[in-house]
């Protein structure tokens, strides 16, 4: 039934896409369709907006207009659902080499010598660019939460432009660190949550290092690592970094 009631609204014009509000709304009733931030019904938004202050772009609004009752029973079936998507969505254990664990020597010396591990160019021919990735998987959502790369490790979680943009991203970054990756756009905010919040409570992280890049995107990324955190109910020493687009490194 329709009622004249408050109720979040979305200007498509300003959102970026980050997700922000994806992870602040209890209800679900947010998802990232098409690279905007849409209510996917009227029926799962309370109209409190809880979603409104995380948003970089000032792109939500609570507005009172005719909707759609609020429906708690149905917000209920929606996030059994998602919890179920989220399951299935899940990498399975099968053998692909993009889930395969593996170490390599870097990781296991102290001091680290990487710099001294010439990159191969295209060519064949050696580059004199260091070499410092000391496991496999790298992606977020690939990496096992019990991986033994993470135990005790200093964690560097970076958006997956950063390797791209910044050029001495091994040298500076990865030296004697391990290293998770992902896009905070793009990809599921709330598994990435959920995944670091179990590497949080079960690896022992020393210390972790976000680093981002400096479009608006990319300020979804501190927010899942403060709410994985939080929901691991751990205490790590914790910095941003900023990349530019000219590969700087931003004061």
């Amino acid at each position: 039934m329709k009622i004249m009631r408050k109720i979040i609204e979305i200007d498509e014009e300003l959102c970026d896409g980050c997700g922000n509000c994806v992870l602040s709304c209890a209800e679900g009733a947010i998802q990232i369709i098409d690279g905007k931030a849409k209510v996917i019904a009227d029926k799962y938004c309370d109209g409190l907006g809880a979603c409104i202050g995380d948003c970089p772009q000032d792109a939500l609004k609570i507005i009172e207009r005719e909707a759609d009752d609020f429906d708690e029973e149905a917000v209920e079936e929606l996030l059994k659902q998602q919890k179920t998507d989220k399951k299935e969505a899940e990498p399975v254990g099968c053998g692909c080499p993009s889930t395969t664990i593996s170490i390599f020597p870097t990781a296991n010396e102290s001091a680290c010598d990487c710099a001294n591990k010439p990159m191969i160019q295209a060519s064949g021919q050696a580059s004199s660019g260091a070499f410092c990735l000391g496991h496999w998987p790298v992606q977020i959502k690939l990496v096992p939460a019990g991986a033994p790369f993470l135990k005790d490790s200093n964690l560097v979680i970076a958006a997956d432009c950063v390797p791209v943009a910044y050029p001495t991203f091994h040298a500076d970054f990865l030296k004697g660190n391990t290293v998770m990756i992902g896009c905070p756009k793009f990809d599921n905010a709330d598994e990435n949550v959920e995944k670091l919040s179990q590497v949080f409570k079960v690896s022992g992280i020393k210390s972790i290092t976000a680093v981002i890049m400096e479009v608006p995107c990319c300020s979804a990324m501190p927010m899942i690592i403060k709410k994985a955190l939080e929901k691991a109910g751990v205490d790590i020493p914790y910095k941003e970094v900023v990349v530019s687009y000219r590969g700087e490194i931003l004061p």
